[in-house]
């Protein structure tokens, strides 16, 4: 299974996982166009994908979704919530109602070889999931957009070969920035998003001696910036009630607007 970050941040979310025989989108938060050319970067192309993946509606996620959709007849893969709020999106076209396929968490189903597994998380969404995409015994995940976690979510990130988690915001970049009180309250909430410290410590929960890769997603671009996500996070792990250190592991940044190396497992 090939997995690959075409863009994670604030501005825009897409992540590519895919086998030999079939490849799907995590999230359309960019343009077609964007989402275009960051396949072509790993030889793939839009025509290739057999279905969109979607967390939940928020623009970031699925800016480029009814263009996709409409012109590839792309299969829309969500919960029937977040299908009900996408309906009343004006932003996204009209969409044929026959490209949606609700799914639910916990329950598992299949885009060609890939089995997908959603789990929901805690977001002021409609109706919120993460993703874990297996293969040939491979695993694989997505978890983004969550203002907290537990046991139920730890579960759902364990004996993953790759993993993409949220490390959104600084906590003190965050409390002193330009953002108005409401939104810090939202963004630091329960259905908000993961800091820096807070994605260490559930790091520290889910690492084992055989993951692969591990990406940090979903930056802020106000309330973060790569090198300080990074140094939090892997000194969390460190010094963290865990048997790892942060160097046991292959930690990189999800990029804003690049494309990262793939990963193959």
């Amino acid at each position: 299974m090939k997995f690959c970050s075409i863009a994670s941040g604030s501005s825009g979310n897409c992540i590519y996982a895919g086998s030999a025989d079939s490849s799907i989108l995590i999230d359309t938060g960019i343009s077609g166009k964007k989402i275009e050319a960051g396949l072509n970067a790993i030889d793939r192309t839009t025509k290739e994908i057999d279905g969109i993946l979607v967390t939940h509606e928020h623009s970031d996620h699925i800016k480029g979704l009814g263009v996709l959709a409409r012109r590839y007849g792309m299969p829309i893969y969500a919960t029937p919530g977040t299908i009900a709020a996408m309906r009343e999106m004006t932003a996204l076209g009209r969409i044929p109602d026959e490209l949606y396929r609700p799914i639910h968490a916990d329950e598992k189903f299949s885009v060609g070889d890939l089995t997908i597994l959603p789990f929901e998380i805690s977001h002021d969404a409609a109706e919120p999931v993460g993703y874990r995409i297996e293969h040939n015994g491979k695993c694989a995940a997505v978890a983004t957009d969550m203002g907290c976690y537990d046991e139920y979510i730890i579960g759902n990130l364990k004996n993953l070969d790759v993993l993409l988690i949220e490390s959104n915001h600084d906590v003190r970049m965050l409390q002193a920035g330009r953002y108005p009180y409401y939104l810090k309250r939202r963004i630091l909430g329960e259905k908000g998003h993961l800091s820096n410290e807070s994605c260490g410590q559930l790091l520290g929960q889910v690492l084992h001696e055989n993951i692969r890769e591990i990406f940090l997603g979903h930056l802020s671009q106000e309330n973060n910036y790569e090198a300080l996500a990074y140094e939090t996070v892997t000194s969390e792990v460190t010094l963290g009630d865990n048997p790892f250190r942060s160097e046991d592991f292959h930690i990189q940044i999800a990029h804003r607007e690049c494309v990262s190396e793939p990963v193959f497992i």
